[in-house]
Protein backbone atom coordinates (compact mmCIF):
# COMPACT_ATOMS: atom_id res chain seq x y z
CA UNK A 1 0.00 0.00 0.00
CA UNK A 2 2.81 2.39 0.91
CA UNK A 3 4.59 1.57 -2.35
CA UNK A 4 1.40 2.26 -4.31
CA UNK A 5 0.89 5.63 -2.63
CA UNK A 6 4.54 6.52 -3.10
CA UNK A 7 4.39 5.53 -6.77
CA UNK A 8 1.25 7.60 -7.33
CA UNK A 9 2.79 10.58 -5.52
CA UNK A 10 5.93 10.29 -7.67
CA UNK A 11 3.80 10.12 -10.82
CA UNK A 12 1.76 13.19 -9.77
CA UNK A 13 4.94 15.14 -9.07
CA UNK A 14 6.33 14.16 -12.44
CA UNK A 15 3.18 15.29 -14.23
CA UNK A 16 3.15 18.54 -12.26
CA UNK A 17 6.70 19.28 -13.36
CA UNK A 18 5.96 18.38 -16.99
CA UNK A 19 2.85 20.60 -17.16
CA UNK A 20 4.72 23.43 -15.40
CA UNK A 21 7.48 23.13 -17.96
CA UNK A 22 4.94 23.15 -20.79
CA UNK A 23 3.30 26.35 -19.54
CA UNK A 24 6.65 28.03 -18.96
CA UNK A 25 8.02 27.00 -22.33
CA UNK A 26 4.99 28.29 -24.22
CA UNK A 27 5.17 31.88 -23.06
CA UNK A 28 8.78 32.46 -22.06
CA UNK A 29 10.37 33.75 -25.23
CA UNK A 30 12.57 36.48 -26.60
CA UNK A 31 10.80 39.38 -24.89
CA UNK A 32 11.07 37.68 -21.51
CA UNK A 33 14.85 37.54 -21.96
CA UNK A 34 15.66 40.95 -23.35
CA UNK A 35 13.21 43.33 -21.63
CA UNK A 36 14.29 42.56 -18.03
CA UNK A 37 17.95 43.10 -18.94
CA UNK A 38 17.18 46.50 -20.42
CA UNK A 39 15.02 47.26 -17.39
CA UNK A 40 18.03 46.64 -15.13
CA UNK A 41 20.12 49.09 -17.14
CA UNK A 42 17.40 51.73 -17.04
CA UNK A 43 16.60 51.36 -13.33
CA UNK A 44 20.17 51.31 -12.00
CA UNK A 45 20.14 51.46 -8.21
CA UNK A 46 16.32 51.21 -8.26
CA UNK A 47 16.50 47.81 -9.91
CA UNK A 48 14.61 45.98 -7.13
CA UNK A 49 11.47 48.16 -7.08
CA UNK A 50 11.44 48.24 -10.89
CA UNK A 51 11.71 44.44 -10.98
CA UNK A 52 8.74 44.17 -8.59
CA UNK A 53 6.58 46.18 -10.99
CA UNK A 54 7.79 44.10 -13.90
CA UNK A 55 6.97 40.89 -12.02
CA UNK A 56 3.39 42.02 -11.41
CA UNK A 57 2.52 42.69 -15.06
CA UNK A 58 4.92 40.13 -16.52
CA UNK A 59 4.26 37.24 -14.11
CA UNK A 60 1.24 37.75 -11.82
CA UNK A 61 -1.12 38.80 -14.60
CA UNK A 62 -0.24 35.78 -16.78
CA UNK A 63 -0.93 33.50 -13.80
CA UNK A 64 -4.32 35.16 -13.32
CA UNK A 65 -4.99 34.64 -17.04
CA UNK A 66 -4.34 30.91 -16.64
CA UNK A 67 -6.62 30.70 -13.61
CA UNK A 68 -9.36 32.66 -15.40
CA UNK A 69 -9.48 30.11 -18.20
CA UNK A 70 -9.38 27.08 -15.91
CA UNK A 71 -11.86 28.34 -13.30
CA UNK A 72 -14.43 29.30 -15.93
CA UNK A 73 -13.81 25.96 -17.75
CA UNK A 74 -13.44 27.91 -20.97
CA UNK A 75 -12.40 25.97 -24.02
CA UNK A 76 -10.40 28.83 -25.46
CA UNK A 77 -10.45 32.59 -25.67
CA UNK A 78 -13.83 32.76 -27.44
CA UNK A 79 -15.59 30.99 -24.56
CA UNK A 80 -13.87 33.20 -22.02
CA UNK A 81 -15.01 36.43 -23.70
CA UNK A 82 -18.47 35.18 -24.73
CA UNK A 83 -20.32 36.73 -21.71
CA UNK A 84 -19.54 40.15 -23.22
CA UNK A 85 -21.28 39.05 -26.41
CA UNK A 86 -20.56 36.59 -29.20
CA UNK A 87 -19.55 39.31 -31.67
CA UNK A 88 -17.18 40.89 -29.20
CA UNK A 89 -15.73 37.48 -28.31
CA UNK A 90 -15.11 36.68 -31.97
CA UNK A 91 -13.58 40.11 -32.64
CA UNK A 92 -11.40 39.96 -29.52
CA UNK A 93 -10.20 36.44 -30.35
CA UNK A 94 -9.27 37.48 -33.88
CA UNK A 95 -7.49 40.66 -32.73
CA UNK A 96 -5.54 38.86 -29.99
CA UNK A 97 -4.47 35.98 -32.20
CA UNK A 98 -3.46 38.21 -35.08
CA UNK A 99 -1.39 40.33 -32.69
CA UNK A 100 0.40 37.59 -30.76
CA UNK A 101 0.30 35.40 -33.84
CA UNK A 102 1.17 36.02 -37.50
CA UNK A 103 1.16 39.84 -37.47
CA UNK A 104 3.53 40.51 -34.55
CA UNK A 105 4.24 37.91 -31.87
CA UNK A 106 5.12 34.82 -33.88
CA UNK A 107 7.26 36.63 -36.49
CA UNK A 108 9.11 38.37 -33.62
CA UNK A 109 10.29 35.00 -32.32
CA UNK A 110 11.99 34.05 -35.59
CA UNK A 111 13.34 37.56 -36.24
CA UNK A 112 14.89 37.68 -32.76
CA UNK A 113 16.44 34.24 -33.15
CA UNK A 114 17.93 35.20 -36.49
CA UNK A 115 19.42 38.51 -35.31
CA UNK A 116 21.02 36.92 -32.24
CA UNK A 117 21.95 33.45 -33.53
CA UNK A 118 22.72 33.80 -37.24
CA UNK A 119 23.30 37.39 -38.30
CA UNK A 120 26.50 37.91 -36.20
CA UNK A 121 28.17 35.11 -38.18
CA UNK A 122 26.87 36.08 -41.61
CA UNK A 123 28.39 38.66 -43.99
CA UNK A 124 26.12 41.67 -44.47
CA UNK A 125 25.63 40.95 -48.18
CA UNK A 126 24.00 37.62 -47.34
CA UNK A 127 21.70 39.02 -44.65
CA UNK A 128 18.50 39.05 -46.71
CA UNK A 129 19.01 35.55 -48.10
CA UNK A 130 20.06 34.28 -44.68
CA UNK A 131 16.91 35.69 -43.09
CA UNK A 132 14.77 34.08 -45.76
CA UNK A 133 16.35 30.65 -45.32
CA UNK A 134 16.42 30.77 -41.52
CA UNK A 135 12.79 31.84 -41.11
CA UNK A 136 11.74 29.24 -43.66
CA UNK A 137 13.42 26.47 -41.67
CA UNK A 138 12.17 27.93 -38.38
CA UNK A 139 8.50 27.96 -39.33
CA UNK A 140 8.76 24.75 -41.32
CA UNK A 141 9.92 22.96 -38.17
CA UNK A 142 7.18 24.64 -36.11
CA UNK A 143 4.57 23.46 -38.60
CA UNK A 144 5.79 19.87 -38.58
CA UNK A 145 5.86 19.66 -34.78
CA UNK A 146 2.46 21.35 -34.42
CA UNK A 147 0.84 18.70 -36.61
CA UNK A 148 1.55 16.17 -33.84
CA UNK A 149 -0.42 17.71 -30.95
CA UNK A 150 -0.30 14.52 -28.86
CA UNK A 151 3.49 14.89 -28.59
CA UNK A 152 3.35 18.54 -27.54
CA UNK A 153 4.09 17.95 -23.85
CA UNK A 154 6.97 15.61 -24.68
CA UNK A 155 8.52 17.99 -27.21
CA UNK A 156 8.18 21.23 -25.26
CA UNK A 157 8.10 20.13 -21.65
CA UNK A 158 10.81 17.48 -21.56
CA UNK A 159 13.43 18.42 -24.14
CA UNK A 160 13.63 21.90 -25.60
CA UNK A 161 12.63 23.72 -22.44
CA UNK A 162 14.95 21.72 -20.17
CA UNK A 163 17.93 22.52 -22.39
CA UNK A 164 16.97 26.18 -22.49
CA UNK A 165 16.85 26.44 -18.69
CA UNK A 166 20.17 24.60 -18.28
CA UNK A 167 21.91 27.09 -20.56
CA UNK A 168 20.39 30.04 -18.71
CA UNK A 169 21.60 28.68 -15.36
CA UNK A 170 25.16 28.57 -16.70
CA UNK A 171 25.01 32.28 -17.58
CA UNK A 172 23.68 33.21 -14.14
CA UNK A 173 26.28 31.15 -12.26
CA UNK A 174 29.21 32.64 -14.16
CA UNK A 175 27.87 36.22 -14.04
CA UNK A 176 26.93 36.28 -10.35
CA UNK A 177 30.17 34.71 -9.15
CA UNK A 178 32.06 37.34 -11.11
CA UNK A 179 29.80 40.46 -11.34
CA UNK A 180 30.69 43.22 -13.79
CA UNK A 181 30.52 45.87 -11.06
CA UNK A 182 28.29 47.45 -8.41
CA UNK A 183 24.59 48.30 -8.44
CA UNK A 184 25.06 51.96 -7.51
CA UNK A 185 24.19 53.62 -10.79
CA UNK A 186 21.92 56.59 -11.43
CA UNK A 187 18.57 55.53 -12.84
CA UNK A 188 17.10 57.12 -15.94
CA UNK A 189 14.50 59.84 -15.37
CA UNK A 190 11.44 57.58 -15.52
CA UNK A 191 12.90 55.23 -12.91
CA UNK A 192 14.08 57.86 -10.42
CA UNK A 193 10.59 58.65 -9.08
CA UNK A 194 8.27 55.96 -10.51
CA UNK A 195 10.44 52.87 -10.71
CA UNK A 196 7.67 50.40 -9.82
CA UNK A 197 5.16 51.86 -12.29
CA UNK A 198 7.78 52.12 -15.03
CA UNK A 199 8.73 48.50 -14.42
CA UNK A 200 5.05 47.56 -14.47
CA UNK A 201 4.56 49.18 -17.88
CA UNK A 202 7.75 47.59 -19.19
CA UNK A 203 6.19 44.23 -18.37
CA UNK A 204 3.50 44.91 -20.99
CA UNK A 205 6.13 44.25 -23.64
CA UNK A 206 6.26 40.57 -22.72
CA UNK A 207 2.62 40.27 -23.94
CA UNK A 208 2.22 37.32 -21.58
CA UNK A 209 -1.14 38.21 -19.99
CA UNK A 210 -2.64 38.55 -23.48
CA UNK A 211 -0.83 35.51 -24.85
CA UNK A 212 -1.85 33.22 -21.98
CA UNK A 213 -5.51 33.91 -22.64
CA UNK A 214 -5.01 32.52 -26.13
CA UNK A 215 -2.43 29.80 -25.37
CA UNK A 216 -4.50 28.38 -22.52
CA UNK A 217 -6.53 26.21 -24.86
CA UNK A 218 -3.38 24.32 -25.86
CA UNK A 219 -2.17 23.36 -22.41
CA UNK A 220 -5.73 22.66 -21.14
CA UNK A 221 -6.08 20.13 -23.95
CA UNK A 222 -2.69 18.72 -23.08
CA UNK A 223 -3.60 18.30 -19.40
CA UNK A 224 -6.86 16.61 -20.35
CA UNK A 225 -4.80 14.25 -22.44
CA UNK A 226 -3.10 13.16 -19.22
CA UNK A 227 -6.48 12.08 -17.85
CA UNK A 228 -7.29 15.09 -15.68
CA UNK A 229 -10.78 16.64 -15.69
CA UNK A 230 -12.84 19.19 -13.75
CA UNK A 231 -11.47 19.80 -10.23
CA UNK A 232 -8.35 17.73 -10.80
CA UNK A 233 -7.61 19.68 -13.98
CA UNK A 234 -8.17 22.99 -12.18
CA UNK A 235 -5.97 21.98 -9.26
CA UNK A 236 -3.12 20.65 -11.41
CA UNK A 237 -3.14 23.62 -13.78
CA UNK A 238 -3.25 26.13 -10.93
CA UNK A 239 -0.34 24.43 -9.16
CA UNK A 240 1.65 24.05 -12.38
CA UNK A 241 0.96 27.65 -13.37
CA UNK A 242 2.07 28.90 -9.97
CA UNK A 243 5.27 26.86 -10.15
CA UNK A 244 6.10 28.13 -13.63
CA UNK A 245 5.40 31.74 -12.66
CA UNK A 246 7.63 31.49 -9.57
CA UNK A 247 10.42 30.19 -11.78
CA UNK A 248 9.84 33.04 -14.20
CA UNK A 249 10.03 35.67 -11.43
CA UNK A 250 13.36 34.26 -10.27
CA UNK A 251 14.68 34.44 -13.83
CA UNK A 252 13.37 38.00 -14.22
CA UNK A 253 15.18 39.18 -11.11
CA UNK A 254 18.35 37.46 -12.31
CA UNK A 255 18.14 39.16 -15.71
CA UNK A 256 17.39 42.56 -14.14
CA UNK A 257 20.48 42.13 -11.96
CA UNK A 258 22.57 41.30 -15.03
CA UNK A 259 21.47 44.54 -16.63
CA UNK A 260 22.07 46.61 -13.49
CA UNK A 261 25.56 45.15 -12.97
CA UNK A 262 26.47 45.78 -16.61
CA UNK A 263 26.26 49.58 -16.27
CA UNK A 264 29.64 49.48 -14.50
CA UNK A 265 31.39 48.55 -17.75
CA UNK A 266 29.06 49.54 -20.57
CA UNK A 267 26.80 52.40 -21.53
CA UNK A 268 23.03 52.20 -21.72
CA UNK A 269 22.16 49.98 -24.68
CA UNK A 270 19.53 50.72 -27.28
CA UNK A 271 17.57 47.61 -26.30
CA UNK A 272 17.80 44.46 -24.21
CA UNK A 273 18.99 42.29 -27.07
CA UNK A 274 22.09 44.45 -27.54
CA UNK A 275 22.69 44.54 -23.77
CA UNK A 276 22.32 40.78 -23.31
CA UNK A 277 24.63 40.06 -26.24
CA UNK A 278 27.27 42.39 -24.78
CA UNK A 279 26.98 40.88 -21.30
CA UNK A 280 27.30 37.29 -22.50
CA UNK A 281 30.13 38.31 -24.84
CA UNK A 282 31.93 39.85 -21.87
CA UNK A 283 31.98 36.50 -20.05
CA UNK A 284 32.27 34.04 -22.95
CA UNK A 285 33.94 36.11 -25.71
CA UNK A 286 33.19 34.85 -29.26
CA UNK A 287 31.77 31.61 -27.94
CA UNK A 288 29.31 33.66 -25.90
CA UNK A 289 27.63 34.99 -29.02
CA UNK A 290 26.97 31.49 -30.32
CA UNK A 291 25.95 30.33 -26.85
CA UNK A 292 23.40 33.13 -26.53
CA UNK A 293 22.12 32.51 -30.05
CA UNK A 294 21.35 28.87 -29.26
CA UNK A 295 19.76 29.88 -25.95
CA UNK A 296 17.46 32.44 -27.56
CA UNK A 297 16.57 30.18 -30.47
CA UNK A 298 15.45 27.41 -28.12
CA UNK A 299 13.43 29.83 -26.02
CA UNK A 300 11.62 31.53 -28.88
CA UNK A 301 11.00 28.30 -30.76
CA UNK A 302 8.95 26.85 -27.90
CA UNK A 303 6.94 30.07 -27.85
CA UNK A 304 6.39 29.99 -31.60
CA UNK A 305 5.26 26.37 -31.40
CA UNK A 306 2.63 27.26 -28.81
CA UNK A 307 1.47 30.31 -30.76
CA UNK A 308 0.93 28.60 -34.11
CA UNK A 309 -0.82 25.65 -32.45
CA UNK A 310 -3.16 27.83 -30.41
CA UNK A 311 -3.93 30.05 -33.42
CA UNK A 312 -4.94 27.05 -35.53
CA UNK A 313 -7.03 25.50 -32.74
CA UNK A 314 -9.02 28.64 -31.92
CA UNK A 315 -9.58 29.69 -35.54
CA UNK A 316 -10.71 26.18 -36.45
CA UNK A 317 -13.24 26.40 -33.62
CA UNK A 318 -14.40 29.85 -34.77
CA UNK A 319 -14.48 28.88 -38.47
CA UNK A 320 -15.00 25.06 -38.38
CA UNK A 321 -15.37 24.71 -42.15
CA UNK A 322 -11.64 25.41 -42.45
CA UNK A 323 -9.51 22.61 -41.03
CA UNK A 324 -6.93 22.86 -38.23
CA UNK A 325 -4.16 22.04 -40.71
CA UNK A 326 -5.31 24.77 -43.11
CA UNK A 327 -5.21 27.37 -40.33
CA UNK A 328 -1.82 26.04 -39.24
CA UNK A 329 -0.43 26.47 -42.74
CA UNK A 330 -1.93 29.98 -42.91
CA UNK A 331 -0.38 31.25 -39.67
CA UNK A 332 3.05 29.74 -40.30
CA UNK A 333 3.20 31.16 -43.84
CA UNK A 334 2.07 34.70 -42.85
CA UNK A 335 4.48 34.62 -39.89
CA UNK A 336 7.27 33.68 -42.29
CA UNK A 337 6.47 36.66 -44.53
CA UNK A 338 6.17 39.20 -41.70
CA UNK A 339 9.36 37.98 -39.99
CA UNK A 340 11.33 39.00 -43.06
CA UNK A 341 10.33 42.64 -42.47
CA UNK A 342 12.86 42.65 -39.62
CA UNK A 343 12.72 42.83 -35.83
CA UNK A 344 12.77 46.64 -35.54
CA UNK A 345 9.78 47.05 -37.83
CA UNK A 346 7.79 44.38 -36.01
CA UNK A 347 8.40 45.92 -32.57
CA UNK A 348 7.63 49.45 -33.76
CA UNK A 349 4.20 48.48 -35.07
CA UNK A 350 3.23 46.22 -32.17
CA UNK A 351 3.36 48.71 -29.26
CA UNK A 352 0.14 50.68 -30.00
CA UNK A 353 -1.83 47.45 -30.41
CA UNK A 354 -0.51 46.12 -27.10
CA UNK A 355 -1.62 49.29 -25.32
CA UNK A 356 -5.14 48.52 -26.57
CA UNK A 357 -5.16 44.80 -25.82
CA UNK A 358 -3.59 44.75 -22.35
CA UNK A 359 -6.31 46.76 -20.54
CA UNK A 360 -9.07 44.82 -22.33
CA UNK A 361 -7.41 41.54 -21.38
CA UNK A 362 -7.04 42.55 -17.73
CA UNK A 363 -10.68 43.66 -17.60
CA UNK A 364 -11.72 40.27 -18.95
CA UNK A 365 -9.52 38.44 -16.42
CA UNK A 366 -10.99 40.49 -13.55
CA UNK A 367 -14.54 39.63 -14.56
CA UNK A 368 -13.79 35.96 -15.14
CA UNK A 369 -12.12 35.47 -11.76
CA UNK A 370 -14.85 37.21 -9.76
CA UNK A 371 -18.33 36.88 -11.27
CA UNK A 372 -18.18 34.27 -14.04
CA UNK A 373 -20.56 31.91 -12.23
CA UNK A 374 -22.95 34.59 -10.99
CA UNK A 375 -26.38 34.95 -12.65
CA UNK A 376 -25.66 38.62 -13.35
CA UNK A 377 -22.21 37.97 -14.84
CA UNK A 378 -23.15 39.20 -18.31
CA UNK A 379 -23.89 42.76 -17.26
CA UNK A 380 -20.69 42.96 -15.19
CA UNK A 381 -18.61 41.76 -18.14
CA UNK A 382 -20.27 44.24 -20.48
CA UNK A 383 -19.94 47.26 -18.17
CA UNK A 384 -16.32 46.49 -17.31
CA UNK A 385 -15.27 46.13 -20.95
CA UNK A 386 -17.28 49.20 -22.00
CA UNK A 387 -15.58 51.43 -19.43
CA UNK A 388 -12.17 49.99 -20.28
CA UNK A 389 -12.48 50.41 -24.03
CA UNK A 390 -12.22 54.21 -24.29
CA UNK A 391 -9.02 54.66 -22.23
CA UNK A 392 -7.54 51.63 -23.99
CA UNK A 393 -8.12 53.26 -27.38
CA UNK A 394 -6.63 56.52 -26.11
CA UNK A 395 -3.56 54.68 -24.78
CA UNK A 396 -3.21 53.08 -28.19
CA UNK A 397 -3.32 56.48 -29.90
CA UNK A 398 -0.83 57.88 -27.40
CA UNK A 399 1.65 55.15 -28.37
CA UNK A 400 1.13 55.59 -32.10
CA UNK A 401 3.71 57.27 -34.37
CA UNK A 402 3.91 61.06 -34.27
CA UNK A 403 2.10 61.34 -37.56
CA UNK A 404 -0.99 60.15 -35.63
CA UNK A 405 -0.47 61.83 -32.24
CA UNK A 406 0.16 65.25 -33.79
CA UNK A 407 -3.21 65.31 -35.56
CA UNK A 408 -5.20 68.14 -33.96
CA UNK A 409 -8.22 66.08 -32.78
CA UNK A 410 -6.01 63.29 -31.44
CA UNK A 411 -3.64 65.71 -29.69
CA UNK A 412 -6.56 67.54 -28.04
CA UNK A 413 -8.21 64.30 -26.92
CA UNK A 414 -4.97 62.98 -25.42
CA UNK A 415 -4.30 66.25 -23.60
CA UNK A 416 -7.77 66.17 -22.01
CA UNK A 417 -7.39 62.48 -21.21
CA UNK A 418 -4.10 63.00 -19.37
CA UNK A 419 -5.51 65.95 -17.41
CA UNK A 420 -8.84 64.43 -16.36
CA UNK A 421 -8.37 60.68 -15.91
CA UNK A 422 -6.28 59.58 -12.89
CA UNK A 423 -2.95 57.93 -13.76
CA UNK A 424 -3.44 58.52 -17.50
CA UNK A 425 -0.17 60.42 -17.77
CA UNK A 426 1.58 57.39 -16.25
CA UNK A 427 0.10 54.98 -18.81
CA UNK A 428 -2.48 53.56 -16.40
CA UNK A 429 -5.52 55.60 -17.42
CA UNK A 430 -7.57 52.44 -17.82
CA UNK A 431 -7.31 51.48 -14.13
CA UNK A 432 -9.97 53.72 -12.54
CA UNK A 433 -12.52 53.47 -15.40
CA UNK A 434 -12.19 49.67 -15.34
CA UNK A 435 -12.91 49.55 -11.59
CA UNK A 436 -15.81 51.99 -12.00
CA UNK A 437 -17.33 49.89 -14.78
CA UNK A 438 -16.87 46.70 -12.77
CA UNK A 439 -18.49 48.23 -9.66
CA UNK A 440 -21.37 49.72 -11.65
CA UNK A 441 -21.93 46.35 -13.31
CA UNK A 442 -22.10 44.65 -9.92
CA UNK A 443 -24.66 47.15 -8.62
CA UNK A 444 -26.86 46.97 -11.72
CA UNK A 445 -26.59 43.19 -11.85
CA UNK A 446 -27.63 42.72 -8.25
CA UNK A 447 -30.47 45.23 -8.60
CA UNK A 448 -31.75 43.43 -11.68
CA UNK A 449 -31.55 40.05 -9.93
CA UNK A 450 -33.41 41.43 -6.90
CA UNK A 451 -36.10 42.89 -9.17
CA UNK A 452 -36.54 39.57 -10.99
CA UNK A 453 -36.81 37.70 -7.70
CA UNK A 454 -39.46 40.16 -6.49
CA UNK A 455 -41.43 39.74 -9.71
CA UNK A 456 -41.34 35.96 -9.42
CA UNK A 457 -42.46 36.12 -5.78
CA UNK A 458 -45.39 38.42 -6.71
CA UNK A 459 -46.43 36.07 -9.51
CA UNK A 460 -46.32 33.09 -7.16
CA UNK A 461 -48.59 34.87 -4.64
CA UNK A 462 -51.05 35.85 -7.34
Amino acid sequence: MDKTVAGKSHQNLGQLLVVSSLIFGMFFGSGNLIFPVHLGQLAGSHWFTAALGFAISGSLFPLLAILAVVITKSDGLFDLAKPVGRRYAALFLILVHLTIGPFFGTPRTAATAYEMAVQPFLPQRFSTVGMLLFTGLFFGAAYLLATHQNNLIKIVGKYLNAFFLAMLVVIFVVAFFNPMGSLNHVATTAYQTNATISGFLEGYNTVDAVALLALSVTFVHAVRGLGYHDRELTRLTARAGTLSIVLEILIYFGLVLLGAFSRSQMKLSDNGAVALSAIVGHYFSNFGTLFLGVLVTLGVFTTALGLVTSFAQDFHKLFPKISYLAWLRTTTFISFLVANAGLDTIIAWSLPVLMLLYPLSLALILSALTVAKRPYAGIVYKMTIAFTGIPAVLDMLNSAPQVVTQLAPVHAALALYHQVIPFASLGLGWLVPTLVGFTLGLVLGKLRMASEQTTVADNDRS
